[in-house]
């Protein structure tokens, strides 16, 4: 399988789990059960034929955008001060109605009405990036452990994947692109692990994801975050491992590790799903997203897991039909193919992305 089989995998199973998620997110389980019966919601719901998207997928998208544009404007290119200035850019996406007059000098992304919506975006998020998204690991803007940051960051272990860039490097800037507007280290540790999961599906594949899973824990005691939090968060990790070779329902397992609205849980009901159905992405995503917390993000983040594992040929057909965005999602996967940091990319890779990123 190649990476940007991979890479269209994730992007896109990010947005078909947020979007069956998205429908039923704040709703409790009676709630789910008495609108689509015992199994819950199985299928899309759409508005006027289409399968809509949330601020998960819109945000991570505009990571991807930023990781891109971040190439050619220096060196080292300056990810984390192009990704904030993505994140400007996708908030202005929630304020307006139509794009900016200036539209045709920014990335792409702003030329595309379908994204100028609100779709539930995080209060964390909005805060931090109106305040000018000056927090980082080390120095918080605030103490927000919310799932706002690992939602958003798989981008950044798919663009990587087979760079010069250590794991550990990849990780870093994913904690980093997390601590913008979550500063606690829960809100940037499960961003890391997700991000050094999400490399390592494309690096290694033959590695199970279990593997990976314990990798990502290893990987985590070296990230100079507090002992404590580092704990709670590898604690999920294994739960997570650990719930799913037992026999009991999904829902039941969730419950054990929380409902998704923080990081840390948000991370490890994904990984769970993951783990529990490795090859039936359908079942994954089921799974993620019919309980009473943060169902468009775990179903976003399970996506975007099994996505890179299974490849953009493991999705069934029908979570492509009508998914919203779905040809914007696959360009963005082309072109972070095109303009990773990887031995022999071509000297005119990044000329023939300058027009969509325009500091690229």
């Amino acid at each position: 399988m190649t990476k940007l089989e991979r890479v269209k995998g994730s992007m896109i199973c990010c947005a078909v789990g947020d979007a069956l998620g998205y429908t039923v997110e704040f709703w409790d389980e009676a709630r789910i059960r008495a609108a689509y019966g015992e199994a819950g919601i199985t299928a899309y719901a759409p508005v006027n034929g289409e399968a809509l998207i949330s601020d998960d997928t819109q945000m991570a998208m505009f990571t991807a955008a930023g990781l891109i544009a971040a190439e050619g404007r220096s060196t080292p290119p300056p990810y984390i001060e192009a990704i904030a200035d993505a994140y400007r850019d996708w908030y202005l996406t929630q304020y307006a109605d139509t794009p900016p007059a200036d539209a045709e000098q920014r990335l792409w992304l702003l030329r595309e009405p379908a994204l100028f919506a609100w779709r539930a975006p995080g209060n964390t998020c909005l805060s931090a990036i109106r305040a000018g998204m000056h927090g980082t690991p080390e120095r918080p803007s605030n103490h927000s452990k919310g799932c706002g940051g690992v939602m958003r960051v798989a981008p950044i272990g798919l663009f990587f994947a087979g760079s010069a860039f250590s794991i550990g490097q990849s990780d870093r800037i994913a904690a980093e692109a997390a601590a913008l507007t979550h500063g606690h280290p829960l809100g940037w540790l499960s961003s890391a692990a997700l991000a050094h999961m999400i490399r390592l599906a494309l690096e290694a594949p033959a590695l199970s994801l279990a593997e990976t899973v314990r990798d990502a824990m290893r990987a985590l005691e070296q990230m100079g975050a507090p002992q404590e939090h580092v704990t709670r968060q590898n604690a999920l990790l294994q739960a997570a491992l650990t719930l799913a070779q037992e026999d009991q329902t999904p829902l039941t397992a969730i419950h054990r590790l929380g409902e998704g609205w923080v990081g840390d849980e948000a991370l490890a009901i994904a990984v769970y799903c993951a783990l529990k159905f490795e090859t039936d992405f359908t079942g994954a995503v089921i799974a993620a997203v019919n309980h009473k917390g943060d169902s468009d993000s775990t179903g976003a983040i399970v996506g975007q897991i099994l996505g890179a594992r299974l490849g953009i040929q493991g999705i069934p057909a029908r979570f492509l039909d009508g998914l919203e965005l779905r040809a914007q999602l696959m360009t963005l996967a082309q072109d972070l193919v095109t303009a990773a940091p990887t031995p022999g990319r071509p000297p005119e890779a990044l000329a023939a992305l300058r027009a969509r990123y325009p500091q690229a």
